[in-house]
């Protein structure tokens, strides 16, 4: 790629971002395939209605040529997502030591549809339904594995890696194969063992977050090694003691003695440990107990650690105090074997942290639908039905992953309201109205609609000199 701009005198934000495009040119076979993929990762900035290929296109301006090598993109083989993806997380070990632990998260998402006939579409359980009156609804099932930023501040965020189809065995066919999600999920953690292989990272531990879907026993199993894996369980979850050595006929016990169910442990007083950890600019103070090493059932040889977080009671309000409370977590961890016993991969605090940032999985869900338009774009073929979302998940990683280099988590640009300082950490609404306020050369971008005052014989001449305005405009 001919870059005849001079980076030096862009701004931090935008120089970034034409640094992580230029490392992703390999990922294209012809030149022109990039080009045409850099022009559509802009128009995805200044696409304010759908976000759709069209949409973007009118926010370039081409309008008057042929649309259908856009499209091409999408529906033949011009580039390879694992590729994008491969190149997008080298950049990311940057911001890691190798001495440090590689933080990923993984959850499955749905991206809604209406047609019964697309590929990979299925009827599954709606989220918008509430639990005592399930409903279903058609759409698409994807694993959305994740990089989660080092810790700063108590804050982290997700940058997607890989946004993997795990479409039912009963989802009408497609390109791609039928998952389960922890299926989905076992790929994807092959695929970063195996990138940080290849980086020179292969004593380097991943760790593996996951909420209550990933606990399966194929999951634990199929972990490759240097992968500690910590997802919430069942406070009914059968667990036992790891088996004792012993001499003798017979065949050797696969478990030893039932041990008690993770719920039991919220019904003794003694063996708590308290301590404060830093969540989003808040002190946390949280009550603990880790318990095992232990097994669970069919897994004898998987030993693992129980960690029961009590739950929480507080007071708000001020004019009208009422009580708050958070339900206690039961989490299974990987145990690192030590002969014939099992110890914690790493620091307890460190561990209570990290399960904290889990959430940051489904604010990148809510960000990549509602802001980016993840889903939006009409393409129904068996290939481009699946590349399109992904394509999508990797323009919103790249755009993300950029305002974390030139900004970091806490260094945002000030909010530009008078009535509110801003949050610590810059908002993603922050991060678009900036690529903005750049690209279009303004100091600062606003809607063009613009407030009025509270006098309302002033707010009345305003609104008459703008209807008038536009009037003249029209007739010009």
């Amino acid at each position: 790629m001919k870059d005849n701009t001079d980076r030096a005198a862009l701004p931090a934000l935008l120089r970034e971002l034409m640094g992580l495009l230029a490392a992703h040119r390999g990922a294209f076979r012809q030149e022109r395939t990039f080009l045409r993929a850099m022009g559509l990762l802009f128009g995805e900035l200044f696409a304010f209605a759908r976000h759709t290929v069209t949409q973007g296109l009118l926010a370039l301006g081409c309008t008057d040529e042929d649309w259908s090598a856009w499209y091409r993109l999408f529906s033949r083989a011009r580039f390879a997502e694992e590729d994008l993806a491969g190149c997008l997380l080298r950049e990311t070990l940057a911001h890691v030591p190798s001495e440090e632990p590689y933080a990923v998260v993984v959850d499955g998402t749905q991206i809604p549809r209406s047609s019964g006939k697309m590929p990979g579409t299925s009827w599954l359980k709606a989220p918008r339904t509430p639990v005592f009156k399930v409903g279903i609804h058609r759409a698409q099932r994807f694993l959305h594995g994740a990089w989660l930023t080092p810790q700063e501040g108590g804050y982290s965020r997700a940058v997607p890696l890989r946004f993997l189809p795990a479409f039912p065995e009963k989802a009408v066919a497609g390109a791609a194969p039928a998952r389960r999600e922890w299926e989905a999920a076992l790929v994807f953690l092959r695929w970063v063992r195996e990138q940080l292989d290849v980086a020179g990272r292969q004593v380097q531990t991943i760790l593996a977050l996951g909420d209550g879907a990933f606990d399966v026993e194929g999951l634990w199993r199929g972990l490759p090694q240097n992968v500690v894996l910590a997802v919430r369980t069942a406070r009914n979850r059968v667990l036992y003691r790891l088996p004792t050595r012993r001499s003798g006929p017979g065949r050797p016990a696969l478990y030893g003695e039932r041990w008690p169910s993770p719920g039991d442990y919220l019904r003794q007083r003694q063996g708590w440990t308290r301590t404060t950890i830093r969540v989003r600019g808040r002190e946390q103070r949280l009550r603990y107990r880790v318990e095992g090493p232990v097994v669970r059932y069919g897994m004898p040889d998987v030993p693992l650690f129980l960690i029961v977080v009590g739950g929480q009671q507080w007071s708000v309000g001020k004019r009208r105090p009422h009580k708050r409370r958070r339900q206690p977590a039961f989490f299974l961890v990987s145990a690192v074997r030590q002969g014939d016993d099992g110890v914690l991969p790493m620091g307890i605090e460190t561990l209570l942290a990290w399960l904290w940032q889990r959430w940051e999985a489904e604010v990148t869900h809510r960000e990549m639908k509602s802001g980016l338009g993840v889903g939006d774009k009409q393409c129904w073929g068996p290939r481009s039905t699946v590349v399109s979302v992904q394509w999508s998940v990797w323009v919103y990683a790249v755009l993300v992953l950029a305002g974390y280099r030139a900004w970091g988590l806490l260094g945002g640009p000030p909010a530009p309201a008078r009535w509110w300082a801003g949050s610590p950490r810059w908002s993603l609404n922050t991060l678009w109205r900036s690529y903005r306020a750049i690209l279009w050369g303004t100091s600062e971008f606003r809607p063009l609609w613009t407030g009025t005052g509270d006098n309302w014989l002033k707010k009345e001449t305003w609104l008459g000199g703008l209807y008038n305005a536009a009037t003249a405009a029209a007739r010009s």
